[in-house]
C-alpha cells in the first residue's frame, strides 16, 4: 500500500502540473466548450492553471517526504474532493457539462476516498519496521 501512495502521489503531481501549464499556455482553448468565453474567462482560467501548478508542485513535494506524511496527503485528497463537489454543484445549478467535464467529476469525486485510506499507509510501514527492529535489540 505504501507503494500504491508513492505513485499516486507522483501520479497526482506531475497530471496536476502537466494539466495547469496546459491552462496557462492555451487559456480558453484548453476548456472544451470555452473558446469564445472571452477575456475575463480567460484570464482566470490562466490565473488558476498556475494554481494548479502549485497544487502538483506540492504533491510531488510531499512524494520526496520520507514517510510521506498522512496529514498532507489528507489535506491536498480534501482540495481535490472539494474540486469534484463544485463540479456536483454546478452541475445541479446549470446542467450536465461537457462529456470530458463529467470523466473529471467522476476522477475528483471518486480519487480522494482512496488517498484518505491510503494516507497514512508509508507511515504506518515506517513504525512497523521501528517496531521490529527495536524487537529485534
Amino acid at each position: 500500500m505504501a507503494r500504491a501512495l508513492r505513485t499516486l502521489t507522483q501520479l497526482m503531481g506531475w497530471s496536476s502540473v502537466a494539466i495547469g501549464l496546459y491552462h496557462v499556455i492555451l487559456g480558453n482553448a484548453a476548456i472544451p466548450g470555452a473558446g469564445s468565453a472571452g477575456t475575463t474567462v480567460d484570464s482566470w482560467g490562466r490565473f488558476m492553471g498556475a494554481a494548479f501548478v502549485g497544487y502538483g508542485l506540492a504533491w510531488l513535494w510531499i512524494g520526496q517526504q520520507r514517510p510521506i506524511p498522512a496529514q498532507a496527503v489528507r489535506w491536498l485528497a480534501g482540495v481535490f474532493l472539494l474540486g469534484g463537489t463544485g463540479r456536483l454543484l454546478s452541475l445541479a445549478v446549470h446542467g450536465w457539462p461537457q462529456w470530458f467535464q463529467i470523466v473529471l467529476a467522476v476522477i475528483e469525486l471518486g480519487l480522494p476516498p482512496v488517498l484518505f485510506w491510503l494516507a497514512d499507509a508509508e507511515e504506518r510501514a515506517t513504525r512497523s519496521d521501528a517496531e521490529v527492529a527495536a524487537a529485534g535489540l
